[in-house]
């Protein structure tokens, strides 16, 4: 995707994803709810953490590693008891399966194009190859087809493959998670008095646009009503209701449009005017509008509801500008070019990290319950690395794909959470 606002966590891609501007916008830690009969810390943090010969204390281990973003390692061995250790809602429903395959499907798909060739060809970490990428997901597909429980699943993971883990932002392992998602809004394709505010095609001459860009003040003024009078003229795409929806489709990369005659459509990233993305929920902190702390994208969100003028005055602090081009209904892609699934598709950076590749992350996760509050649950999830974004980092930052509409809007916004991230890789035959 290739921007992320709507969830928090990704502007890179500015893929479309998500309400997720939380974790783009604050990357500031929530504090957890409590989750009952969790096994001890041990189990939940200090396994899961690089082990203490890896970090540094002894600078003999892997010293060719050590300025590496991953570190190989042993599978973590689940303590008694600890559910979260396993992913089993691989198995407790069967669409759950069935979007983990379709995810190392594109994977697969993917890895065999030119463009995956080129990726891998200078990866900075020894060993980590497009060809063994390759083969590691097509030996996971099998086993999860073979295998009939998590725990099953786990302990064939155990036996035939090694781990690659993130060093992170403190090079102990801890990765900052955020979700993004595909926001779901009213669009018009033709402007009238209640769709007025538009997204933008690429420019057809943007190649030979002058350097620096136009920001986005430039382009498309401080009301957001200005484009037509300037260098976005006759490229409107679609217009919006309200002014920061449009704002948020840029975050997020993405979005899914419903039209006034009842059919949907989507649009997609198609490139930006290379500004780094500014937080609008950082720089309300900054003028002491809001606490940042606690800050998530339902109270900045209420915060504009509150002060709709104030709208003209944060959003044009963001240089940034992501151009789109209407995908016809195709699901929100990732960075690699392939349709990202639902709590089974992550983003990094793609400068650090191995695309396409097989990943298992464990991180607090916000879920609703049956009144519809969010609770957090530790959980562990095998993904597919498929997307990237502005945002997102550093090997310490990991940006989770929740989905589409309300609900996965909901749970991006409030996605903040420490966590781990591993590649999963067949050992090696030596």
């Amino acid at each position: 995707m290739k921007n992320t606002l709507t969830g928090l966590g990704k502007f890179n891609r500015i893929i479309a994803i998500s309400l997720p501007v939380v974790l783009s916008i604050l990357l500031v830690r929530m504090q957890s709810l409590a989750h009952p009969k969790l096994s001890p810390p041990e189990c939940r943090v200090k396994k899961w953490n690089l082990p203490v010969s890896l970090t540094g204390e002894n600078q003999n281990a892997f010293p060719q590693k050590q300025k590496a973003p991953l570190i190989e390692r042993l599978p973590v061995t689940c303590c008694q008891d600890d559910t979260s250790c396993l992913d089993e809602v691989i198995y407790g429903e069967i669409p759950e399966k069935k979007a983990l395959m379709s995810a190392i499907a594109r994977s697969l798909q993917y890895l065999q194009t030119a463009n995956a060739a080129a990726a891998y060809q200078n990866y900075q970490v020894a060993g980590i190859t497009r060809d063994r990428v390759f083969k590691s997901l097509k030996r996971f597909r099998e086993l999860l087809l073979k295998t009939n429980s998590a725990t099953e699943l786990h302990q064939a993971i155990e036996r035939e493959f090694v781990l690659y883990q993130s060093v992170g932002k403190d090079t102990k392992g801890s990765v900052l998670f955020t979700a993004y998602y595909e926001p779901l809004y009213a669009a018009s394709r033709v402007p009238t008095t209640e769709y007025r505010y538009p997204v933008y095609r690429l420019p057809p001459d943007f190649n030979s646009w002058p350097q620096p860009h136009p920001t986005r003040l430039e382009l498309e003024g401080a009301d957001g009503l200005q484009g037509a009078k300037g260098k976005l003229r006759g490229l409107e795409l679609f217009w919006f209701r309200d002014r920061l929806e449009p704002y948020l489709a840029q975050i997020q990369g993405s979005a899914r449009l419903q039209l006034p005659d009842g059919t949907q459509t989507t649009i997609g990233y198609a490139g930006n005017n290379a500004y780094n993305y500014k937080s609008i929920g950082r720089e309300l902190a900054n003028d002491g509008k809001l606490p940042l702390q606690g800050m998530t994208m339902p109270i900045i969100l209420n915060y504009f509801q509150k002060h709709p003028q104030e709208l003209n005055i944060y959003i044009p602090r963001d240089r940034s500008f992501v151009f789109f081009q209407e995908n016809h209904g195709e699901p929100a892609q990732g960075s690699i070019n392939v349709p990202l699934t639902a709590e089974r598709s992550i983003a990094t950076d793609k400068s650090l990290m191995p695309p396409g590749a097989l990943a298992l992350i464990r991180a607090s996760v916000p879920f609703a319950n049956p009144t519809g509050k969010m609770e957090e649950r530790i959980v562990s999830r095998y993904v597919l690395d498929q997307d990237t974004g502005g945002a997102i980092k550093g090997a310490g930052r990991v940006d989770y794909f929740l989905g589409t509409g309300k609900l996965a809007g909901d749970r991006a916004g409030v996605t903040v959470s420490n966590g781990q991230l591993f590649y999963l890789l067949l050992k090696s035959k030596n």
